[in-house]
């Protein structure tokens, strides 16, 4: 089973998945990691970018593990036969080895925002 983690520094579990050009890609046996390679996607790649119907990179995997996502995102991912799961946990290794131990702490769901603006308007 392979499983992919967000990484966009290539060194944590990163969030916003829908915007992640880097992945860990881990190929497992059972409750063994046998593999671990870097994905690195073009911007247009990116799983916010991607249209729906059309081959994916991470289409031949079966779980993601972000520190965080929108519900409209795992919705999307579900439709691709992919789990999304959100963790609290930052090591991208042992995220992996905790979920195929089924311990791994799982993050509050997002809610995504409709917009992009994160700064806050002030009247006058």
């Amino acid at each position: 089973m392979k499983i992919a983690v967000t990484s966009q520094n290539r060194k944590t579990v990163t969030e916003h998945a829908g915007r992640c050009r880097r992945f860990w890609i881990y190929e497992t046996a059972g409750s063994e990691v046998k593999d671990r390679t870097l994905l690195e996607l073009p911007v247009e790649q990116t799983l916010h970018e991607h249209s729906e119907g059309v081959p994916h990179p991470l289409d031949d995997v079966r779980v993601l593990v972000t520190a965080g996502m929108g519900p409209g995102l795992r919705e999307r991912l579900q439709r691709r036969g992919i789990l999304a799961v959100a963790t609290t946990e930052t090591d991208p290794d042992q995220a992996v080895a905790a979920w195929l131990w089924g311990t791994l702490p799982a993050a509050a769901p997002q809610e995504h925002a409709r917009h992009h603006d994160h700064h806050p308007h002030h009247q006058s």
